[in-house]
C-alpha cells in the first residue's frame, strides 16, 4: 500500500499598511533573513518585494509593499500607492499591518481599501512590545475587528520575531493546495543588482536629514562578479546641486560613511567581498517625472 503524498499549500501573500508601520522589519523577521531595506523614516520601501518562506507541508511568498499614504503631489508618490494597491490583486491572502500605539489617517486609507479585497484577510497588530498598557490591547483588536471580516487578529512583535510562528499558521489555512512556487533554495525573485541599488538607498535614508533621502535615488551603472568578489559602481542621483553637496559632505566625508557602510551590508548579505564606487549626480525633479521614474526602474513592479 502506498504512502500518501503530504499535502502542500502554498501561495502569495500581500503585506500592506502605512508607511512606517513595520512591513518590511516584520517580513525579514518572518524569512529569517534580510530582503527588504529598514529604516526609521516612512516611505523607505519604494518597490514590491518578494520574500519566500520554506516552511514543512507549505511555501509563503511574502509581497512587501510600500505603505499607502494620503499625499500624492508627485508621481512618486502616486507610484508608491499604485504599487501597493495592485498587489491587492491575485494573492491568496492579505496581510494587514497596524502600529499598536499609533493610528493615523493612513490607516484609515488602508481599511478603506478592505471592502474590495477578495482574499482573505489577516490583520496582524504589531509593536505590541512597545505597548506600555498591555490592557489596551484588547479593546484595540474589538474595535478593528468590528470594521472588517478578518480571518485571523494576531498581535506580534516583528522587531523581536514574538508569535510569528501563529501569524503564519493562520497564514497557511488560508493558502490553497497547490506545488512550491519557488524552488526550495530561492529567497527573493529580486537580482544582486537590485538588493545593491537598495542597500546603498538604505544608507542614504538613515544617514541624511529628514527631507533629503526623498530626493535622491540610486542607480547600478555596473555590477561585475569575479568568483566571489562584486565590483559594483553606482549613480546617486539627487535633484539640485545644493543636496548634492550635502550627500557628499565635506570632503566627501558623508559620501564614505554611507559607501562604507553600504558595502558592508552588501558584504553580508552576498557572502562575498565587494569593491563599491559611487558618484553623485543632479537630475532635477526625477521623482515628479514618470519618464524618468521609469528610466530609474519604478515601473518593474
Amino acid at each position: 500500500m502506498s504512502t500518501p503524498t503530504p499535502t502542500l499549500r502554498s501561495g502569495f501573500v500581500a503585506l500592506v499598511g502605512r508607511p512606517n508601520v513595520g512591513k518590511s522589519t516584520l517580513l525579514n523577521a518572518l524569512l529569517g533573513q534580510k530582503v527588504s531595506i529598514v529604516t526609521r523614516k516612512p516611505q523607505t520601501t519604494r518597490h514590491r518585494i518578494i520574500g519566500v518562506h520554506h516552511i514543512e507541508g507549505a511555501q509563503l511568498v511574502y509581497v512587501d509593499t510600500p505603505g499607502l499614504h494620503a499625499a500624492t503631489r508627485t508621481a512618486m508618490n502616486r507610484y508608491l500607492n499604485d504599487a501597493a494597491i495592485r498587489a491587492l490583486d491575485d494573492v491568496d491572502a492579505v496581510v494587514v499591518v497596524v502600529d499598536a500605539t499609533r493610528w493615523s489617517d493612513d490607516d484609515e486609507l488602508v481599511f478603506a481599501r478592505l471592502p474590495s479585497v477578495r482574499a482573505p484577510v489577516i490583520l496582524v497588530i504589531n509593536k505590541v512590545d512597545r505597548l506600555a498598557d498591555k490592557a489596551r490591547l484588547l479593546p484595540l483588536i474589538e474595535q478593528l475587528s468590528a470594521r472588517h471580516d478578518f480571518a485571523a487578529v494576531v498581535p506580534v512583535s516583528a522587531r523581536r520575531g514574538k508569535n510569528l510562528d501563529a501569524l503564519e499558521q493562520e497564514l497557511v489555512a488560508c493558502l490553497p493546495e497547490g506545488p512550491p512556487l519557488f524552488p526550495e533554495d530561492q529567497l527573493t525573485d529580486r537580482s544582486e543588482r537590485f538588493m545593491a541599488a537598495e542597500l546603498i538607498r538604505e544608507q542614504l535614508m538613515a544617514g541624511l536629514g529628514e527631507e533629503l533621502p526623498y530626493a535622491t535615488t540610486v542607480e547600478i551603472e555596473a555590477f561585475e562578479q569575479e568568483g566571489r568578489l562584486r565590483r559594483i559602481a553606482a549613480l546617486i542621483w539627487v535633484e539640485r546641486p545644493g543636496q548634492k553637496k550635502i550627500v557628499i559632505g565635506e570632503d566627501g566625508r558623508r559620501l564614505k560613511h554611507i559607501g562604507r557602510a553600504a558595502r558592508l551590508e552588501m558584504e553580508r548579505l552576498f557572502d562575498a567581498r565587494v569593491h563599491l564606487q559611487l558618484w553623485v549626480k543632479v537630475r532635477e525633479g526625477w521623482s515628479d517625472d514618470e519618464r524618468a521614474l521609469r528610466s530609474l526602474g519604478y515601473g518593474e513592479g
